[in-house]
């Protein structure tokens, strides 16, 4: 098989193919056999029916055709090897040239090309000169006040109160919805917190300064239903307004919430958990700042209709192809995406990033959770649509985040070096799970989709 490639743009390639008749003979081969299956004639049995009768009852060209759109991928494919192309979207394809029709005669050869949007060539920045600032990691008192009062909350009580409401406070409520007069919607008996902003826009103010058993009248746009979006007057009643009610904080708040005997030591342990995530959250704040100045410092041409069929794709699961504002959004949350996945795509292979078996596994285990599944029953679904390695992929982006990050400068507002070894591993680390993925691998040999793996997300 011959194959070239020209450049039309910076993010498209057309790939001109040629496949000889020999090469093509085994698709040629299976399309009869498909064939004999399906049809019937007289004196033949199914699936026995000679290749000289198949041409004579269904014709030579329904053979060919069939035998092209067999082998047609599989050539493809072997042409985006043979060249080294990323593919991110699907090919146009245009067939050019098949063998001869007729048996007998010049063989001749298939012919095609396909149109394709590539990952483009990009040149990410060198990373030995790049420094990233992050937040402190002082724990004040206020931190660990925060937390107290929030393991308070979660064993406080609600009790009513003989007084307008007021932010924070709990108001059981009757909603009525009307358009033009009309009733469109009621709710009743609900309990809602002032200030949660999980219902209806201007709600919260509304219900500010109500007392129990009294009701006002405001025009908000309605958030779900059938009249989603329309404008109406709602008018809103308090039943009852309610308090949340903190135990004091004590010895015996301590043992009533904890481990602990005394608050003392709640107090010091709700300091060691503040620590833990701000930590944590010195990890995400590096990872998301070197992402930014590798993007900032990179060229990246984006492959418009990648963007295109993404944007396609979620309006029509949404319903709203139609809708050209939510359009506008929806492409520059696809254009970012794909930004990042690129220059991410690209660091990983600069780093050579290798993922093991163990990281992929503890990778889908994570993503079986997320979506209530048995991690078993994900991992063969992922498997059986051919998700794996789009998964490899995703889990070696996240990995080239954090190896980038051990290649740069990481300080506090200080000047002070931070450690971030706990989330992003080490080098060394690394090496050791390679060398016994090596040997689990030479020991007991696995498929190709999961031979590969991926490391969790900073």
């Amino acid at each position: 098989m011959k194959s070239a490639v020209e450049t039309v743009e910076p993010t498209k390639v057309k790939l001109t193919v040629e496949v000889t008749y020999d090469e093509l003979k085994p698709s040629i081969e299976h399309a009869y056999q498909h064939i004999a299956e399906q049809v019937t004639v007289p004196g033949f049995r199914k699936g026995k029916v000679p290749p000289r009768i198949i041409d004579q009852r269904v014709g030579r060209p329904a053979v060919i055709e069939h035998a092209v759109n067999e082998g047609l991928s599989g050539f493809y494919a072997e042409a985006v090897r043979e060249n080294k192309l990323r593919p991110l979207g699907q090919p146009e394809v245009e067939v050019t040239k098949v063998p001869g029709l007729v048996p007998g005669e010049d063989e001749g050869e298939l012919h095609f090309t396909a149109e394709v949007e590539v990952r483009p060539e990009i040149t990410v920045p060198a990373l030995d000169g790049v420094k990233i600032t992050v937040d402190d990691l002082e724990v004040s008192d206020e931190d660990v006040q925060g937390r107290l009062d929030a393991l308070r909350e979660r064993f406080g009580t609600l009790v009513g109160v003989d007084r307008p409401a007021a932010e924070g406070d709990f108001v059981v409520l009757d909603l009525v919805a009307a358009i033009d007069g009309e009733q469109v919607d009621s709710v009743s008996g609900v309990s809602y917190q002032i200030g949660a902003g999980n219902m209806l826009e201007g709600l919260d103010e509304a219900l500010t300064g109500l007392s129990g058993g009294e009701s006002t009248t405001f025009e908000t746009a309605l958030a779900g239903g059938e009249h989603a979006g329309e404008t109406a007057q709602v008018t809103v009643s308090a039943t009852t307004v309610k308090e949340r009610q903190l135990p004091d904080a004590d010895d015996d708040f301590a043992q009533l919430a904890s481990e602990f005997d005394t608050l003392e030591e709640l107090t010091a342990d709700l300091r060691e958990q503040a620590g833990r995530i701000k930590a944590s959250n010195q990890a995400v704040q590096a990872r998301d700042l070197l992402l930014e100045q590798l993007l900032a410092g990179t060229e990246i041409p984006v492959p418009s209709g990648v963007v295109e069929a993404e944007v396609h794709r979620h309006l029509e699961g949404e319903g709203r192809l139609e809708d050209d504002e939510h359009r506008a959004e929806v492409g520059e949350q696809a254009t970012t995406a794909l930004r990042n996945q690129i220059l991410l795509d690209t660091l990983a292979e600069q780093l050579e990033i290798k993922i093991s078996q163990q990281e992929l596994l503890d990778y889908l285990v994570s993503a079986s959770r997320q979506y209530g599944m048995d991690p078993n029953t994900f991992i063969q679904t992922v498997d059986q649509q051919g998700q794996i390695p789009a998964m490899v992929a995703e889990v070696a982006r996240s990995k080239a985040l954090a190896v980038a990050l051990r290649q740069v400068a990481v300080t506090d507002s200080k000047g002070e070096a931070v450690d971030l070894s706990e989330f992003i591993g080490s080098d060394e680390e690394d090496a050791a799970e390679e060398a016994a993925d090596a040997a689990e691998q030479q020991s007991a040999p696995v498929k190709g989709s999961d031979a590969a793996t991926a490391i969790p997300a900073v």
